[in-house]
Order: C-alpha cells, then structure tokens, then sequence
C-alpha cells in the first residue's frame, strides 16, 4: 500500500524553489546567449530583391513559398512562420466555406491552389527543407551548431547540477491520483515501489521544468521566442515542421471540399426550431 509522506518545508525553500528559479533563469540567459551568438550577415541585393514577401502581398500577383529565397540571417522558428500562416488561413477557409457563396468560394480556393501562383501549391522538384536548405549554407550551418551547443552544455551541466546536490529528495506531491505508469517519469531517482504515485522526485521536477516551461518563457521572451527544448530537439533530428508537406495536405484538402452554401437552409433551420420552441 503506498505511504502518506509529509514533506519537510526546509525541501520546499532549499530544493524545489530554487531548481525551478535556476531553471527559468538558464532558459532565459540561454536564449539571449544564443541571440549573441547568432552571426548577422547582410543579404546580397539579389537575394532581397528576388525573396521580398512584404511586397508580395500587397499586389493580386503573390508568390507561392516554394519560389520564395530567404535572406542569409533567418532564424529556424521564423523560417516556419510564412506556411503557418497560409497552412492556418486555409484551415478557416475549409472550415467556414459553406457560410460564402460558391464565387466567393471558387476565388479563394484559386487563390490557394492555382497550379501556378497558388499559395499551396509547391511544384515537383522545387520542395524545400528547412534543415536542407540552412545545411547548404556554411554559416547558417555554423549558426544552427551553436544553437545546439548553446542548448546541449547548459543541459548537462544542470543535469549534473541536479544530480550530485538534489539527487533523491521527494521534492512535490501532484494534487490528484496518477496511475501506476506515471512512476517512471515522476519518480525517477527514487527506488521505492511504496512511495504513492503522486510524489516527484527532484529529478523529475527537473525534467517537468526543462519541457514543460514554454508557457511561462512565451510571457518572458514573447510566443516567437518561447521555442522550447522539445522542439529543438525535434529540428536536431530531423522531425520538425515540414511546410511542403503540410502545404500539400492543405491544398489536398481543399480541393476535395463539395461547395454547399448554408445561407438558404437558414431560414428553413430558424424555422424549425421556432416550431420545436413553440410546441
């Protein structure tokens, strides 16, 4: 049967609040380490020229992201903003398409999937790769290295920091009942199959602070800047955001889509229902 523990304050003063603050201050001098390290490189003329997409959107002839360059500084959460973007406002589109006429419908999926200025559409052979385009230049190459030296040596030495000072204490109680699968994850460091689920260990707190504080960074640094480790890991190995891949599913999506404008049942529904409501 799991034991009831009661947690000595002195933890709460000399291991919880100062692993959790430590953790906060190393996220935000990591970021402004990195933003030191980064290099800043002026773009040639032709790459500006070729690659302006402040311009684009102000003339009716847009250029799709499968033609657009990128200047030589651009940052790797940056580079995902643009298909986001698009990706988002033709998920509204699909899911409020039956609230606009079929015109106003057939001009905006034009708009998003013409084979060739479409917002969606990435020709055969011109599909980008975030991680394969910043590798074929030498210096944005360098820039991610340092990225990842600067979220690699921080990490290790926390963890060691953790490990040789705190390694052991029951460090918080979950407020509700966890089952017995969340032992390995809340409990790691402690070898006592009694101990209730809901404790957590001082080196689970650790882990819960190092993936789980992009809420608090995004009110620090901004939501641009609040990039946390689980998604650097994910760029590292390869299994980031795709925007041709996803600009493909979204144009799939709406090409499939039957046009059927909800305006003339309205009535009909409003109808209906003041009939139930007078019955």
């Amino acid at each position: 049967m799991a034991e009831d523990l009661v947690l000595d304050t002195a933890i709460r003063d000399w291991v919880l609040v100062p692993l959790s603050v430590v953790m906060v201050l190393i996220g935000v001098l990591r970021y402004f380490v990195s933003k030191l390290m980064r290099s800043h490189q002026a773009p040639d003329l032709k790459v500006v020229k070729e690659g302006s997409v402040s311009s684009s959107f102000t003339h009716h002839d847009h250029i799709p992201f499968s033609k657009l360059v990128l200047p030589l500084d651009v940052d790797l959460p940056s580079l995902d903003l643009f298909p986001r973007q698009v990706i988002l406002r033709a998920r509204n589109l699909r899911a409020a398409a039956g609230f606009i006429p079929a015109k106003s419908f057939r001009s905006r999926k034009t708009y998003f999937t013409n084979e060739e200025n479409g917002l969606l559409h990435v020709p055969k052979g011109q599909a980008q790769n975030a991680q394969a385009q910043m590798f074929s230049d030498p210096n944005l190459a360098m820039d991610m290295m340092k990225k990842n030296l600067s979220m690699i040596i921080p990490q290790t030495l926390t963890f060691a920091w953790v490990n040789f000072f705190f390694s052991g204490f029951v460090a918080a109680k979950i407020p509700f009942p966890l089952t017995q699968r969340f032992r390995g994850m809340l409990q790691n460091g402690i070898d006592l199959s009694t101990v209730d689920v809901s404790y957590v260990s001082s080196r689970s707190w650790y882990f819960l602070n190092l993936f789980g504080l992009r809420g608090l960074f995004s009110l620090i640094l901004g939501e641009e800047n609040a990039m946390d480790d689980t998604q650097r890991m994910m760029q590292m190995s390869g299994f980031g955001f795709d925007p041709s891949r996803s600009l493909s599913a979204e144009k799939d999506g709406i090409d499939i889509i039957q046009h059927e404008w909800a305006l003339p049942k309205m009535e009909k529904r409003a109808e209906d229902a003041l009939k139930k409501l007078l019955k």
